[in-house]
């Protein structure tokens, strides 16, 4: 099984309260691609950090494999996600894959 970690910073301009409804839609969309794609193991989005992080939410993900994954970042349904929910709201994007 393969696990990817994404981290976002959410850009500067954003209230704290649009920054809130912002990391929900994230959270909303990302999730809900659980019984869209297929390979995805399990899938949860943290947008609840403690004061000592520095970045604003956290993608957690399993796949099945590494193909899953890929199939994943193409995936119509994630690309929507992807195009509608974060890109324009995010600044900095870091991901860490691994097998497990």
């Amino acid at each position: 099984m393969v696990r990817h970690v994404i981290v976002w910073t959410l850009k500067e301009e954003y209230s704290e309260d649009e920054k809130a409804d912002i990391k929900a839609g994230i959270k909303e969309g990302l999730e809900g691609l659980k019984d869209k794609v297929p390979g995805i193991v399990e899938i949860r989005v943290n947008t609840e950090k403690l004061d000592s992080s520095n970045t604003d939410l956290m993608l957690d993900s399993l796949f099945e494999n590494e193909e899953a994954l890929k199939g994943y970042a193409v995936h119509p349904e994630h690309v929507k996600v992807a195009n509608e929910k974060v890109r324009p709201y995010t600044s900095i994007r870091s991901c860490f894959d691994y097998e497990v």
